[in-house]
C-alpha cells in the first residue's frame, strides 16, 4: 500500500459518509494511524502501537490492516481475515482497533487512507505511526511528502534499522520539522509536516522471520503457499 507513483482520487466508496468503518471517532480525539499487511502480526507490531500510544497521548490507535501489497505476489500474503484476525490476537490492550477500513474505501494507498479519514473526520487529530524500518524505506512510498504534509508522523525505533532509519532519504528531508521526543505529547494537532523519533525497549520479532520459522515448521507433505 506504500510505494512510489502518482496519488489517485478515491472512488465513490471512499468519500465522507459512504461506510462504517468498524470504529468511532469524535472531534477533539487524538488518533494514531497504524497500517501494515500484518503479515503477519507479531509482538513487535503491538510494541511500536503501545509505544505511540502512550507516549503521544492518544485516545486510540487503529491497525490498517491493508488489502495487499502491490509489489509483492498475493501467494506470499496470507489472506485479508486472516491477517485481521492476527492482529486483533496482539491488539486487545485498551485504545486499540484493528480496522479493514482501506479495503471498505477502496484505498491501496497510505496517502489515500490518511486524506479519506481526515475527510471522514473532520475534527480528529491523526497521527501516522510507523516503525524506523520503515522509515528507512519512507522515501519509496506513494506520495511520501504528501503524507507528511497531511499528518503528523511518529516513528518508533525497531532492532538494527534505527541509525539508518534517522540518516534516510526521509529523515533528512524533513530534518528541519522533527519534533524532540520530550515535546511528543503535543505531536497531534501540530502544523504539518512534524515527526517525532521514539526510542525505548526494543522487541526483536519480525514478520519476515515469523514467516520464515513458519515455512519450516510446515509438515514436508504441506503446501507452501495458498
Amino acid at each position: 500500500m506504500w510505494f512510489a507513483g502518482p496519488a489517485r482520487r478515491l472512488p465513490a466508496a471512499g468519500r465522507p459518509g459512504a461506510l462504517r468503518l468498524g470504529f468511532h471517532l469524535e472531534p477533539g480525539m487524538r488518533v494514531g494511524l497504524f497500517g501494515g499487511s500484518f503479515n503477519p502480526a507479531h509482538e513487535g507490531h503491538a510494541h511500536v502501537a503501545e509505544t505511540a500510544r502512550r507516549r503521544l497521548g492518544l485516545d486510540l490507535v487503529i491497525w490498517l490492516v491493508s488489502p495487499q501489497n502491490p509489489l509483492k505476489p498475493t501467494h506470499e500474503t496470507a489472506s485479508l481475515a486472516e491477517r485481521i484476525a492476527g492482529a486483533r490476537a496482539f491488539a486487545r490492550q485498551k485504545g486499540m482497533a484493528v480496522s479493514d477500513a482501506e479495503t471498505r474505501l477502496g484505498s491501496r494507498y497510505t496517502i489515500d487512507s490518511v486524506r479519506a479519514l481526515k475527510a471522514r473526520h473532520p475534527g480528529v487529530d491523526f497521527v501516522w505511526i510507523m516503525g524506523a524500518d520503515s522509515l528507512a524505506t519512507f522515501h519509496r512510498w506513494r506520495g511520501w511528502t504528501q503524507i507528511m504534509a497531511e499528518t503528523p508522523v511518529a516513528v518508533v525505533s525497531r532492532p538494527w534499522i534505527s541509525l539508518k532509519s534517522r540518516t534516510s532519504p526521509a529523515a533528512r528531508r524533513f530534518a528541519h520539522a522533527r519534533v524532540p521526543s520530550n515535546q511528543a505529547r503535543s505531536l497531534p494537532g501540530r502544523r504539518t509536516p512534524a515527526w517525532v523519533f521514539l526510542r525505548g525497549p526494543l522487541n526483536f520479532q519480525s514478520s519476515t522471520a515469523l514467516r520464515e520459522r513458519m515455512r519450516s515448521t510446515r509438515p514436508s507433505g504441506a503446501i507452501k503457499d495458498r
